[in-house]
């Protein structure tokens, strides 16, 4: 069976329809969303109805439920949707300077602090027109990111995480233990017992996300005791101040953690290897002279880290 000939007889605007209707769960507010009327939308409802042979919005009292296969499509639909924006973006003679292209790019707070302003000025500079998008990612981004990655531009992670994906490296950052001002280690320097013998903050402690710096604590020997998890390095400060607990970040963000009032950043007592960060992008996007100018932007940025890493 050919199978262009069903996609050519649908008509490919149900798709918008469809993604407002299940994310709303209500034609009024799909309706809203869109810029329609009520009865347009419901005619779309009864159509996509039709087609899937399933309800998808399932009425209970004054609200909508999502039935099973509407909530499989909520999952799909807006990946389709982006896939065919991206289709439509692209140029056959692509001028950054006159582009209006939006870059979606997922990262974890730390890159948004650090990679994130530097590309967002280096892209203005050269072409005012483009948008980045720049996105939190979570562990559960992380763990799918080969799927996920067909319907952004990129992912920023350090080596170690993702394999089997092109990737182009940035830069690179080393590790800092936070403590409390009042930590008995500051003014003496931290030992391996003092590590030993803490209770930790962790960020992204789960199976498969974790950060490089609990991995090397592992390796000298020592389990960590933890009593935080926290999904933000940002937020790891308010954790730690007034405590006897420990953290270790990035030391790329540490003017941003010494801004807190009563912590302390001390050197590792060990040979903490260096965090080895990295673009990762879908190898769909190998050929498009967009990205590839996006991914330059990126090293170039990666390269100013480096040099203010170097200056101190």
């Amino acid at each position: 069976m050919n199978a262009e000939a069903p996609l050519s007889r649908l008509d490919l605007n149900l798709l918008v329809a469809l993604n407002a209707l299940l994310s709303e769960r209500s034609v009024s507010r799909a309706a809203d969303r869109l810029h329609l009327s009520q009865p347009t939308l419901s005619a779309s409802l009864a159509r996509l109805r039709t087609h899937f042979g399933d309800q998808l919005l399932a009425r209970r009292g004054n609200t909508y439920d999502l039935t099973p296969l509407g909530a499989r499509l909520a999952e799909l639909v807006p990946t389709v949707l982006e896939g065919a924006r991206r289709i439509f973006e692209i140029e056959a003679d692509w001028n950054p300077a006159g582009s209006t292209r939006e870059f979606s790019i997922y990262l974890s707070d730390y890159g948004m602090a650090t990679i994130a302003p530097v590309v967002a000025r280096l892209s203005h500079g050269l072409a005012p027109d483009i948008r980045f998008r720049f996105l939190l990612h979570t562990p559960a981004i992380v763990d799918d990111a080969a799927e996920r990655l067909r319907s952004v531009d990129g992912i920023v992670l350090p080596h170690g995480f993702l394999s089997n994906l092109p990737f182009t490296d940035l830069w690179r950052d080393e590790w800092v233990v936070v403590a409390s001002e009042d930590h008995p280690a500051v003014g003496r320097g931290l030992s391996l017992d003092d590590l030993a013998s803490a209770s930790w903050v962790l960020t992204y402690q789960t199976r498969t996300a974790f950060t490089s710096a609990s991995r090397q604590l592992q390796q000298l020997g020592l389990e960590p005791r933890v009593e935080v998890v926290v999904e933000s390095f940002l937020a790891v400060p308010q954790f730690v101040i007034g405590t006897s607990r420990l953290a270790m970040v990035q030391r790329g963000i540490a003017r941003l953690i010494e801004r807190f009032d009563g912590v302390a950043l001390l050197d590792p007592p060990f040979e903490a290897t260096p965090l080895s960060n990295a673009l990762w992008w879908h190898p769909a996007y190998r050929n498009d002279p967009a990205h590839a100018w996006m991914r330059e932007i990126f090293v170039r940025a990666g390269g100013i880290l480096s040099e203010q890493s170097a200056e101190g």
